[in-house]
């Protein structure tokens, strides 16, 4: 059965991110024995009121054809930014509208907002004590006005199980591309992204897009030098072989890594072994000793302690979730941090 996804759309939506999710789950096809090609999400958008007009912060409406008894019948609701929010950007409350049709979503239904709207997960009370985010610009207002949810302004997205928010605009694209991959698997997110001309993953977090100085074109980049660590994973890197790479000190080569990627070089390397762990453990048949090995973490302990510290599961559990022909992705809660 198709997993439902459910797009609410408020008036004075942002067109782009209304299409995010239709964009990347309503393409997501399965493949290999579990997934037999067939579509994996039924994407469905409905508002707040009878299906009609919504206004969007462009100058034309959209013409949504489902209510909000559409809610009801979500596996994931999907709540995109909006620009009249109303009191609930102005004072955390929902309006009756609004509350009357959050009111019919099912208990245990996955939450997920896009840029600005986490205030409305925020006003609904499913933050109450949880981490999140939300687009840079807004992170001190939206502190204040929700002083019980645990704000990281840093980051591209938090994923804290059944509630999940993403940073502004593109960073919706992460996020979906996450429960995609966290949902099917790296083989489905990485076809996908391919299709949408992405990155399957970005690296960092909001720090990096938020207005600083930019450094002097002459400048040296440390492009090469990840290039470089992508191609040796499998080996002992350190700091210093890095910036040997773009003939830099090590104190300079730490600095402009952060500027550019938004972590330091060590947090970019475990993620980067991380990831092709995940690829081996899901496309391949090798022992969780080789593919430690194969990823740079050297012993399995070392795996284990990385994939429980990223996924919250153990490879041999991580495996067999790919491996079963639900093909349903372990729960996973973490969080790309600057």
């Amino acid at each position: 059965m198709e997993h439902r996804v459910v797009v609410l759309a408020l008036d004075g939506l942002l067109p782009f991110e209304l299409g995010i999710p239709q964009r990347i789950f309503g393409r997501s096809l399965g493949t290999g024995a579990g997934g037999k090609g067939g579509r994996l999400y039924d994407v469905v958008t409905c508002s707040v009121r009878p299906p009609g007009p919504v206004r969007t912060d462009a100058d034309f409406s959209i013409l949504v054809e489902h209510g909000p008894e559409a809610l009801a019948t979500a596996d994931t609701v999907v709540v995109p930014a909006s620009y009249e929010l109303g009191p609930v950007f102005e004072e955390g409350r929902l309006t009756e509208e609004l509350a009357a049709a959050l009111s019919l979503v099912r208990p245990g239904t996955r939450m997920v907002s896009i840029c600005t709207g986490s205030y409305v997960l925020a006003a609904a009370g499913y933050l109450d004590g949880r981490p999140a985010t939300t687009h840079w610009s807004s992170a001190d207002h939206f502190q204040r006005t929700f002083p019980q949810v645990r704000v990281d302004p840093d980051v591209l997205f938090i994923d804290d199980g059944d509630v999940l928010t993403s940073a502004g605009v593109a960073a919706g694209i992460d996020l979906c591309l996450h429960l995609v991959r966290r949902d099917h698997g790296a083989a489905v997110a990485n076809e996908i992204a391919r299709r949408t001309v992405v990155p399957p993953h970005r690296d960092g977090g909001q720090a990096q897009y938020i207005h600083r100085p930019v450094p002097e074109p002459q400048f040296a980049t440390t492009t090469g030098a990840r290039a470089w660590a992508l191609a040796r994973l499998d080996r002992p890197i350190l700091l210093r072989d890095m910036a040997e790479q773009e003939a830099m000190s090590v104190r300079t080569f730490t600095r402009r890594f952060r500027e550019e990627v938004g972590i330091s070089p060590g947090q970019w390397l475990t993620g980067q072994r991380v990831e092709r762990a995940r690829h081996l453990l899901e496309s391949t048949d090798l022992s969780i000793d080789q593919v430690a090995r194969d990823a740079g973490f050297g012993t399995a302990t070392s795996l284990r302690q990385h994939l429980q510290a990223a996924l919250g599961v153990p490879p041999t559990a991580y495996r067999r979730t790919f491996r079963s022909s639900a093909g349903t992705a372990p729960r996973r809660v973490s969080r790309l941090s600057s």
